[in-house]
């Protein structure tokens, strides 16, 4: 039996994050039955950089792409042509795949890289400097009506 995420609680103490419960109520009613191929790792190296390290065994450089758009990493794999000979026994997977990662705000993807059938994608999370927090001072109110007028007057220069 499946229970769903009540996040209610949560809105009462939060402000526009909401984009954020619908990410938990949706993570919490997907299907069990989703696709585990190929297997991956997912790496926190530091505080604002990660690693996807996906098992892509029997793919080269030329048979995966990988796009961002939006907040959205999809990587794909293809195979091209077969290999000479017949199969006795096939248990490399080397079918096509997607798979698919929502990235949080601010995620780049600074580089990627296949070796020894692994693909690493190395990611950060770069927060622009007008979204950082910075501190305001608190001025008295005659002090402030003059920062006020010279802010205005050099707005006006």
């Amino acid at each position: 039996m499946r229970t769903l995420l009540n996040v209610a609680p949560l809105h009462r103490s939060s402000v526009g994050f909401d984009r954020m419960f619908d990410l938990l109520e949706a993570a919490a009613t997907r299907g069990q039955g989703t696709e585990n191929y190929p297997p991956f790792d997912s790496i926190k190296l530091a505080d604002d950089q990660y690693r996807i390290s996906m098992a892509v065994a029997g793919f080269g450089e030329g048979d995966l792409d990988i796009a961002v758009q939006s907040n959205w990493l999809t990587v794909t794999g293809e195979r091209g042509a077969e290999t000479e000979g017949e199969y006795l026994h096939r248990g490399i997977a080397t079918r096509p795949f997607q798979r698919r990662f929502e990235l949080a705000e601010h995620m780049q993807v600074v580089g990627a890289r296949l070796a020894d059938g692994l693909l690493s994608i190395d990611l950060k999370r770069e927060v622009p400097e007008a979204m950082k927090p910075r501190r305001i001072s608190i001025e008295s109110s005659g002090n402030a009506k003059e920062r006020v007028q010279a802010l205005l007057d050099e707005a006006a220069a």
